[in-house]
């Protein structure tokens, strides 16, 4: 059944992307596993090659699991279509790669997240991209930045390392007068709790890794595309290549579907954790936009419905050694990269000498923290134990 269009997000996250009267009534959609697709007839097989990307004609190019999934997505969010991709990674390089050639110059936010920035400055420069990174804060102000060979403003708020908040539907605005694209990296924020067309944005990226998936068990990329950008995107993705597995396009329905009230937890206890860190003697600030006085918090309550489980916290100084007792022996939050699962995360932050816009100025280390899905009590009792080691060491 179709969903009406004046459907919560809540209700498109439990209905979109599934049909099951097509699917013998099954509930989810199945896993199709695909390579060739057969055709009864010539004439059938042209007219679906003349329209690849809008039926099935090869595996890679997408089945039914991987529409079902494009279309969930397109629709909470507010895009015209989205396209899947094997990894968050993939889906930034796709969208990126649809709009430059050799020759033209791109605008990308300072605090974006490290491996764009690497293939800014790595891939991008080799075939002839020029790159100029800008202050997340610059807002309007990012117009004296623009080139007539300007044709794409990366944007990421909040920047998942720092969390400084853009003005996106500033920057849009420029970029839009002088001819630019607007690409936004959504993860965070997700489509639950952003709505980046209606701030501007013409084509929104997501490691879908992270909280679509929802489990740390799959990787995952969505390009989500206005209809002037999509068939931009489309083939661009197919063009190098990338192809999302069905498994793992299933393990993102499946992680969507219940992604509405799982951020609504990793919500409230990133605020329960950051009002109890703030209140720490060694702790210098907390960095997340949801607390009242962050210095991005206007725009964040503006632009956003909500906040991730994702933060960060700038420490008083202390020595190396100091911090690594305090991580090393924590027992519930685990340290590794990637956020978004069921499990709290830790680990330091490595932010000197990174940016090239701005610095990053600090009087002692930063940490990440994701609050995952467990007790907050428990989670703050480790963390006490992690500062009572800190305090030993140091």
């Amino acid at each position: 059944m179709p969903l009406r269009d004046d459907s919560k997000d809540d209700t498109i996250l439990a209905h979109a992307g599934r049909d099951p009267r097509a699917n013998f009534g099954v509930v989810n959609p199945p896993v199709y596993h695909a390579s060739t697709i057969l055709f009864p007839t010539v004439e059938a097989m042209e007219q679906a090659q003349k329209k690849r990307f809008f039926t099935y004609t090869y595996g890679r190019h997408g089945t039914p699991t991987t529409a079902a999934l494009e279309e969930a997505v397109a629709r909470l969010e507010g895009g015209w279509r989205a396209v899947a991709a094997p990894s968050g990674m993939a889906a930034v390089v796709g969208a990126i790669m649809g709009f430059v050639k050799t020759g033209d110059h791109i605008l990308v936010t300072d605090n974006v997240y490290a491996p764009t920035r690497k293939h800014c400055d790595e891939v991008l420069k080799r075939f002839g991209v020029a790159v100029t990174y800008f202050d997340p804060l610059i807002g309007a102000g990012i117009a004296t930045l623009m080139r007539p060979e300007t044709k794409v403003v990366f944007t990421e708020a909040p920047g998942s390392h720092t969390f400084e908040m853009s003005d996106i539907p500033a920057i849009a605005a420029a970029a839009h007068r002088a001819g630019a694209k607007v690409l936004m990296d959504n993860t965070w924020a997700t489509p639950v709790f952003c709505k980046p067309f209606k701030l501007g944005v013409d084509v929104a990226v997501h490691a879908a890794t992270k909280y679509i998936v929802g489990h740390s068990d799959a990787m995952l990329g969505i390009v989500d595309c206005t209809e002037e950008t999509f068939l931009t995107v489309r083939n661009a993705v197919a063009q190098l290549g990338y192809s999302a597995a069905p498994d793992d396009v299933y393990l993102g329905l499946r992680g969507l579907r219940t992604m509405g009230v799982r951020l609504r937890q990793h919500q409230q206890t990133a605020l329960t954790l950051a009002r109890w860190l703030k209140a720490r003697p060694e702790v210098e600030r907390v960095l997340y936009p949801a607390l009242p006085d962050d210095p991005g918090h206007a725009i964040w309550k503006r632009d956003m419905t909500g906040a991730s489980g994702l933060f960060g916290v700038v420490l008083k100084p202390c020595s190396k050694q100091a911090l690594s007792a305090m991580l090393d022996g924590m027992e519930l939050y685990g340290m590794g990269a990637s956020w978004g699962g069921f499990e709290s995360l830790i680990l330091p932050s490595h932010l000197e000498g990174i940016r090239t816009a701005t610095k990053w100025i600090a009087p002692g280390p930063t940490v990440r923290i994701h609050a995952g899905l467990e007790d907050p009590s428990d989670l703050i009792a480790d963390l006490e134990r992690g500062f009572a080691r800190l305090r030993a060491t140091n």
